[in-house]
């Protein structure tokens, strides 16, 4: 690979030289955590919506026993409304339940290709989080915060590790909603501007026709560019000197600028091919379940892309399944079976990702982050067909990195409503994954409005359980 110095000084006529020069050195330049990581990157695979739990990976015998029955729980929305809990109608799982794999983990027919995974898979089962809704439990966990504007996670990995690969962006969101916190889920709030993470099309927007927005100029010719490009630079390190010298030598906002000036130039000639499916085998395409009319074509090349940019050296890749609405994809409070139509769509893709990666030797310093902001109630929603939200007690599952494979952490209650044993806050799970990738989380801070923040805020623990 060019390295970005030699690259500078012989693109855009100089520019990059010049900037690095005004620059002491890139603040996405790839540097070392706090430890040794047993990771380098993240891809997280977002459940928009909050899949059921006891509908997939925690079997829970009682509700099948105990199918039909009012009894009392605290639900969470109710609690909130009218400070006590309330008689509700138990829900067994659609979907039958088996052992699968040498580990003998429970997994339902709901996900057959993720369930013929489970020796892959760490499963922590006792989840619990903050935010009843799906705006503050998505930004929860995006953020770390319910309420205030913070930095989302994928901004403190960038700004904790810096980009293997300075041609790409070092973080990026692949359809990723408009709803329930939106940009904010990876924007950078106080942290400087160029952590911020780019997205590549929106929910809503078919993942064969989205893009970086602009990165390609079909109007100009290179040359032309190059002019174009010269000319944007001399302003820039203008205005670079000038607010270094008003600023003490140092302004993030310009600095931000200068950078996406560089970036944009260097994606023209890198992110088209990185983004680029086609080159693929079809034998890959099939494997990740891409196809004309097949119901996981969609979130299959969103999966693909992910794997590309993961080679290619990108910190932190999220891949959205969900909507633009405030009700997004697994979000079955009225009909619980439309679950179904949203596994069809990611089952497969996900299971050949993890294939993927693992068959390229790229799992075992990849994190593959799978799971929503929250998960379901056992028990019917207004005596209905659906599942209402549920923040005390639900599953994530991980793979590679680091972590223990075959392996189930935690417990919820007989009925799958609270988590009970070995509870994970989301705070902790922020934190482990920050482990694993070299940066201990209580270090990880940056000075604002007269304090140290950080990710996990004063809370969590490294979850040592679940590690190798």
């Amino acid at each position: 690979m060019m390295n970005r110095r030699h690259l500078l000084r012989t693109t855009a006529c100089g520019f990059g030289s010049l900037a690095f020069n005004a620059m002491a050195s890139s603040p996405l330049a790839d540097r070392h955590g706090h430890h040794f990581p047993k990771a380098k990157r993240v891809i997280f695979l977002f459940m928009a919506g909050g899949v059921s739990h006891v509908d997939s990976f925690d079997h829970k015998p009682k509700l099948d026993e105990l199918d039909g029955k009012m009894l009392d729980f605290d639900d969470a929305r109710v609690v909130a409304k009218t400070g006590m809990g309330a008689a509700q109608r138990v829900m067994k799982s659609l979907w039958p339940h088996q052992r699968r794999g040498q580990c003998g983990h429970w997994a339902s027919e709901l996900f057959p290709h993720m369930g013929s995974m489970v020796d892959d898979l760490t499963f922590i089962h006792s989840m619990h989080t903050e935010g009843v809704a799906h705006g503050p439990a998505t930004i929860f966990l995006h953020t770390g915060s319910t309420a205030f504007v913070r930095p989302s996670m994928g901004a403190w990995v960038t700004y904790g590790l810096g980009t293997e690969n300075e041609n790409l962006p070092a973080f990026v969101s692949i359809s990723p909603s408009m709803g329930n916190g939106g940009p904010r889920n990876y924007g950078t709030a106080f942290l400087p501007p160029v952590y911020q993470g780019t997205a590549m099309g929106r929910s809503g927007i078919p993942a064969k026709d989205s893009t970086i927005r602009n990165v390609r100029n079909e109007l100009l010719g290179r040359a032309e560019q190059e002019r174009q490009f010269e000319f944007i630079s001399k302003l820039n390190r203008a205005q670079f000197q000038r607010s270094a010298a008003k600023n003490g030598g140092h302004d993030p906002e310009v600095e931000a600028v200068i950078n996406s000036y560089e970036l944009a130039w260097r994606l023209q000639n890198h992110a088209p091919e990185a983004f680029d499916i086609a080159k693929e085998s079809e034998a890959t395409k099939a494997m990740y379940g891409i196809g004309d009319g097949l119901a996981s074509d969609n979130y299959g090349r969103q999966c693909l892309i992910a794997r590309r940019l993961a080679e290619q050296g990108v910190r932190y890749i999220q891949v959205n399944y969900s909507d633009n609405s405030n009700n997004p994809a697994w979000d079955q409070h009225s009909n619980m079976p439309k679950h179904a139509e949203h596994a069809a769509a990611v089952d497969k893709p996900v299971w050949a990702l993890v294939q993927d990666l693992k068959q390229r030797g790229l799992l075992e310093d990849t994190i593959v982050w799978w799971g929503g902001e929250f998960g379901r109630t056992p028990y019917s929603q207004q005596n209905g067909t659906g599942r209402d939200h549920n923040p005390g007690g639900f599953t994530v599952w991980l793979a590679g990195g680091g972590f223990k494979s075959g392996h189930s952490h935690g417990q919820t209650d007989e009925f799958g409503h609270m988590a009970v044993q070995n509870k994970v806050h989301m705070h902790d799970l922020h934190a482990t994954i920050l482990h694993q990738l070299g940066l201990d989380h209580e270090k990880l801070t940056f000075r604002h409005a007269g304090r140290d923040f950080r990710l996990t805020d004063v809370h969590g623990h490294v979850v040592h359980d679940i590690l190798a």
